[in-house]
């Protein structure tokens, strides 16, 4: 009998400590963060880099900031606030980027969510500097700001300009020397691609590719009209000045403020491309 009431008992505490466990309400904040991984699934708090000048043509250009709840999801939209961070932004609002929203709608049933940030490529000085651009998520609408500020802020820095790639160095006797003029110009030819690295075991499979790839540059550069007629869908024209020179402009319809110019030289009956040191590009 005494055993009976004893597993009685055992069960009416297991019984009650579930009924407990069952009814305890979510009682935390919901907060929204920043949702940047690394390759390990950790928390990724670089920097994100951007340059135009990988993608020539565009105006502008949307990044799209990840973030995600903490809290469970309801059955009706919420709002949420990300704003600029003054300390951490030297770039301009109008100028570099287009003004963000006073908040943000999450929808119902939704634990994550992406915002569109807009970076504007209309000023010319990005082709010399970068500018960066604060981001952080703060309290406002339905959501608290409790959480470690390192998970709830992303700094970008973007410009219009370019750095030597490492290929450059293996293919400079047929490239000539680096210039950023000259290798934004091959990309806008031959899109962002790499040239192979020829130290590398089997580089001889790629070395075809990449000459392809060069002998395209090299008659582009002699002749840019033609590769504009051959190639509409890029959509760049090349326009005489109106200043009463020989020179031309060399630019994309879509990005009218990128322009390359193109300057006769008597010398040589010819037109070259004109670098950023005021030089002819020539391969």
């Amino acid at each position: 009998m005494k055993k009976n009431i004893f597993y009685f008992l055992l069960l009416s505490i297991m019984f009650w400590a579930c009924k407990k466990n069952e009814m305890m309400p979510y009682i935390s904040s919901d907060n929204v963060y920043l949702h940047y991984l690394d390759e390990n699934g950790n928390q990724d708090t670089t920097t994100i880099s951007y340059s135009f000048a990988y993608n020539p043509s565009l105006a502008q250009d949307t990044i799209w900031i990840p973030i995600i709840v903490t809290g469970p999801k309801v059955s009706h939209s919420r709002q949420f606030v990300l704003s600029v961070v003054d300390s951490l932004t030297t770039a301009v609002k109008g100028t570099h980027y287009e003004a963000l929203k006073a908040s943000y709608t999450l929808p119902a049933d939704s634990g994550t969510f992406k915002i569109p940030v807009i970076l504007k490529n209309t000023d010319e000085t990005l082709a010399n500097k970068s500018v960066t651009l604060g981001l952080r998520t703060i309290a406002g609408g339905d959501f608290s700001a409790e959480l470690p500020l390192n998970l709830r802020t992303k700094k970008v820095i973007f410009s219009n300009r370019l750095e030597r790639p490492s290929w450059w160095g293996y293919w400079q006797s047929q490239l000539g020397d680096y210039g950023r003029v000259k290798h934004q110009l091959f990309i806008i030819v031959a899109g962002n691609v790499s040239l192979v690295d020829t130290s590398k075991p089997n580089a001889y499979l790629e070395i075809p590719r990449s000459l392809y790839y060069i002998d395209n540059f090299r008659v582009f550069l002699k002749d840019p009209a033609t590769w504009i007629a051959r190639n509409p869908d890029k959509g760049y024209v090349l326009v005489k000045k109106t200043n009463g020179s020989d020179e031309y402009e060399f630019y994309s319809e879509s990005a009218p403020a990128k322009r390359f110019t193109l300057r006769f030289f008597a010398q040589v009956n010819g037109y070259f491309f004109i670098d950023e040191s005021g030089k002819q590009i020539i391969i």
